[in-house]
């Protein structure tokens, strides 16, 4: 059976566990990384991880933006959204169709 996992600072992720997540607290980017890699080769299927993290680790997730598992999905962190996790959405629309279908502009 898959899991869903979140990466992140513990403000952000602890509520994340009351849902039954699995749940991993950082900010320093090499533990995310680690733990951004074990949680990909193994039994989970999407990972949450907060945007700021997201940034940081954007070589590390490349490896898995064609791959059909795990979903890597930024998040907003306590703060609130920082705009990248849209901006990847909308990349990876305009790969799937080849069209800027979410703001009106084409490629």
């Amino acid at each position: 059976m898959y899991k869903i996992g979140v990466i992140g600072d513990r403000d952000s992720v602890l509520g994340f566990k009351s849902v039954g997540l699995d749940i991993y607290p950082t900010v320093e980017v090499q533990d995310a990384k680690k733990t951004l890699r074990q949680w990909a080769e193994g039994e989970y299927a999407i990972i949450y991880i907060t945007e700021d993290l997201a940034v940081q680790l954007k070589k590390e997730i490349d490896k898995y933006k064609d791959s059909k598992l795990p979903a890597i999905i930024p998040i907003p962190n306590k703060d609130g959204p920082s705009g990248s996790g849209l901006i990847n959405v909308k990349k990876a629309v305009e790969r799937a169709v080849g069209a800027d279908i979410l703001f009106g502009g084409d490629k």
